[in-house]
């Protein structure tokens, strides 16, 4: 794992509702951030969507499981979050996989989540959370 991404993958780790100032440390200004459900464009922007996360979930956790810098200023980070929603899953701990590309020179300035949206969200619905696992079923 390069060093860069080691160290923003654990600065990013440890954000939480009280230090997003932080981001300012992670991200350009100018960031472009991208996932299957949000485009920002902006460090205040993206303040804006983290506090929302912050504040509209609990036990946020990212566990970093690897990274690979494909070339200098541009890598991928594979991770895992868990997370609690008072609306989703009856408040239990949904968990999720993704990956992160990340472009950056002394600061991210480029930042796309891959991710799937159904196992984020729509599978812990209830009424649409069942029919969903049951047309995962039958397609596998």
């Amino acid at each position: 794992m390069s060093a860069y991404l080691q160290t923003f993958a654990e600065r990013f780790a440890a954000l939480d509702a009280g230090n997003l100032a932080n981001l300012g440390q992670l991200y350009s200004d100018d960031v472009t951030f991208r996932d299957p459900l949000h485009h920002v464009v902006g460090l205040e922007q993206l303040q804006a969507y983290f506090a929302e996360l912050f504040g509209n979930a609990q036990e946020i956790r990212y566990g970093f499981e690897g990274a690979d810098e494909v070339r200098p200023g541009q890598g991928y980070l594979r991770w895992t979050l868990e997370f609690r929603h008072p609306r989703l899953a009856s408040g239990r701990l949904i968990s999720l996989q993704g990956c992160s590309h990340v472009c950056w020179h002394d600061r991210v300035y480029f930042h796309q989540d891959y991710f799937d949206a159904g196992a984020l969200l729509y599978e812990h619905v209830p009424v649409m959370g069942g029919a969903i696992r049951w047309l995962k079923g039958r397609l596998a």
